[in-house]
Formats: C-alpha cells, structure tokens, sequence
C-alpha cells in the first residue's frame, strides 16, 4: 500500500512510545512520517520534521518561543505551524493519514490540525485525556476516530505497547480501506438538508418530493455540529444545493443556545454560489432548559414549553431577534448565488403552532421585517398563510430550488 501516515507527538515527552508506534506503521508497509511537536525540552532523536521547522513556518525562533515561558502562545504557534506543515504535506501527495498520541494539549493540537484536512481523510486521536469536557471540542465538525488509552502513556510494559500496536492498526486499517478523497463523488444534483425534530414532517415531506424528482438528499442534524460539517462539506466542494429548514445555528451561537453551530455558519454555500432555499425553523425558539446558559433571561416571560426534564423551549426576546435578523441578512447579502426565502405565517416548528403557548406571528414578523431592512440585494422571499409542518411549505421550498437547478441547467448549456 506505502501509504503515508503522519504521527503527530512530542519527542522529548513520548519519544519511546512515538518511535515503537512509527516502527508498527512501518510494518505494516507504510511510509509514517513523524512530526516532532516538542515545547521546550531535549528530544531523544531527530523526528522527521522537527519543531524547529515547525516554529519557522509561523515566522517563529523556537528557542525564543520556549524560552518566554507562555505555554499558550506556545501551543498556539505550533499548533499553526502544524496546520501548514500538514496541509503542504497534503498538497504534494504525503499525507494519507494522521494520528496524533499524547495527552490533552496534544490532543487538542491534534483535533486543529485535523480540522484543517479534507473530509474522508484518515484522523485519529489516541490519547489518556479523553474526557467528555474534552472530546467535544475536538471532534468539532471534523470526521476524526478518538481512542482513549486507559493508561498513562509512560514507558514500555506490555500495557502501553498493547495499546500503541492497536492505534498502528486502526490509522493503517483506516488508510488501507479509506477511498482518495478526491475522487469522493456525489451524484448530480445532491442537496443538503438541515433538520431537527420540530420541523420533522417538513424535512419528510422535503426529501420525498426531492426523491421523486430524481434529487439525492442528504439530511444534517441541526445539532450545531452536524449542521457545521455539513458547511464543511459544502466548502469542499460537495452538494449542488442547500434547503436550510434550520438555519437557527447561527443565532444559537450568537447567543451560546445549546444548538450553536459557529458565526461562520451559511458561509459555505454563499462563498460556492450554489442554490439555497431557507426555512425559518428555531430562529425565534431556544432551548430553556436547565443546561441553558443564562437561562433566566428566556424563562423571564414564564412562556416556555417544557419537553422533557432536560430540554424546554422559550422565545427568543425582541432585542435578540433584532440582532439576529441583522445576521442573517449579512449572509444573504454575501451570496454568490441565488437565495430564496419560505416564511410560514403560522408558526416556524411543531412546537409554535397556532394554541402554542410559544405561537405569535407578530413577534415573528420583528425578525422578517427587521432583515428586510438590513438586506442590500433583491430579496427573494415567499411568504405563506401556513405552520412550517404543512406539506404546502415543503412544496414550496422543493419548488423554489429546483427552479434554481433548472436555471443553472440552462445557464451551463
């Protein structure tokens, strides 16, 4: 196979353990290439790329760096310099896989440097520090495997080497089946679909339209990471579409909901040009319940709907709406391509429907009316007498891209 797989680690820590895991790697007929992390100590050996060629790529001396005694700025050059180091790697047709081994800051260098590789790469995390405060910051929306070594990685009993051989095997395993991402395909037309569980006859009734129009539908979880890895997969080139019947990601992170995504959340589609039809599922609800951070200032109105005992729903107040619409309108004015927007009149969830105590329109249109004055480009929007659930919503987005794929059909010809 001679495949190459990176290993990411500190020498003058683990150096031991690195060397035995490169030697395993190489057993099994692959190129691994070590990539030296070291902050400040003496490295047993010379790793294939050294930190001092790390430090350099960010315009860093590593003497001076260590020397400051400023573990974060540390961490954070070398974390870059990594960054570039692995993508210049990628780009000449050396780097198959990646598998970072040590404890929670090579982890969490491990986890950035793996955000920055193509989806379908190879991405492995081995590491003792795989606490659940941890993990989720390092998974992000990257599609990477984290092993949790149950023992410190110290030494060379038959403990660690067992463990060390296991992480060869699942980065080789990994790289041995794993298609060239590149040649990754989707057919054509692909679309993406956000959804969550209160828009769930919507999201129903929006695949089975596209499926029988020959559509391939690829539904995200509006979870505010599944939702980012599909911006991801956008951003690298997949999908000819996108129906955000949730794009709530974005206010949820200006406001730390428990569905954030990131502020660069719709970004993706917008920078491609490629169709996008919106739904305003969630931009006026947020979660209420006790993991809610401030969560006083939603439950301040007593209009919350309790769903279970650890989730609960409540509006957002007028002054976040506000801010919101004001969001959401900088990235309709930043698309390349065409924008479409389906606002029901009866409510945007399952959960806002008329007798709801969370229903009321007129605190909707605060956000509708609020975006079309901060809107600088021609604003396609269709507004209709309906709740988000009802198939005449759905109809309407299915509608409203395909004439958008239609066009781009007879553009192309």
């Amino acid at each position: 196979m001679n495949k190459k797989i990176v290993i990411l680690g500190t020498v003058d820590t683990k150096g031991e353990q690195l060397l035995f895991l490169k030697e395993r790697i190489a057993s099994r007929e692959h190129q691994p290439i070590l990539m030296d992390l070291s902050m400040g100590g003496h490295p047993s050996f010379q790793a294939d790329i050294t930190p001092h060629e790390i430090a350099n790529l960010v315009g860093k001396n590593l003497e001076d760096l260590t020397a400051s005694r400023d573990r974060l700025s540390v961490t954070n050059a070398m974390t870059a310099g990594a960054q570039q180091k692995a993508l210049d790697l990628l780009s000449r047709g050396n780097l198959h896989g990646i598998v970072a081994l040590g404890g929670a800051t090579m982890a969490l260098i491990g986890s950035r440097v793996m955000s920055k590789l193509p989806f379908g790469i190879p991405k492995v995390i081995a590491t003792p520090a795989a606490m659940p405060v941890y993990v989720g910051r390092w998974f992000g929306a990257t599609d990477l495997v984290v092993m949790q070594l149950i023992m410190e990685i110290a030494g060379m009993n038959d403990l660690v080497k067992n463990a060390l051989v296991q992480v060869a095997g699942a980065v080789s395993g990994m790289v041995e089946e794993a298609y060239d991402y590149r040649a990754l395909k989707l057919p054509y037309p692909s679309i993406a679909v956000t959804e969550v569980g209160f828009s769930d006859q919507c999201a129903k009734h929006v695949e089975t339209l596209l499926i029988e129009k020959g559509y391939a539908v690829y539904p995200f979880h509006a979870n505010g990471t599944s939702d980012r890895a599909m911006d991801r997969l956008i951003a690298q080139g997949f999908f000819d579409g996108v129906i955000e019947i949730v794009p709530a990601g974005l206010i949820e992170a200006k406001f730390k909901g428990n569905r954030a995504a990131d502020m660069e959340r719709l970004d993706a589609a917008g920078a491609r040009g490629i169709p996008q039809v919106w739904a305003p599922c969630c931009l006026n609800l947020t979660g209420a319940g006790p993991t809610r951070t401030n969560r006083e200032k939603y439950t301040a109105s007593g209009r919350v709907l309790n769903i279970d005992e650890m989730r609960a729903m409540a509006r957002f107040p007028r002054d976040e709406l506000l801010i919101g619409a004001k969001l959401y309108a900088e990235k309709i004015n930043k698309a390349k391509g065409p924008l479409k927007l389906v606002i029901p009149l009866r409510g945007w969830s399952s959960l806002d429907r008329e007798g709801s105590i969370l229903y009321d329109p007129q605190e909707d249109r605060i956000l509708v009316d609020e975006m079309k004055k901060n809107v600088t480009v021609p604003l396609d929007m269709e507004e209709i007498d309906a709740n988000l659930e009802d198939f005449t919503i759905a109809k309407a987005l299915v509608d409203s891209l395909i004439r958008f794929i239609e066009r781009e059909k007879k553009d192309r010809k």
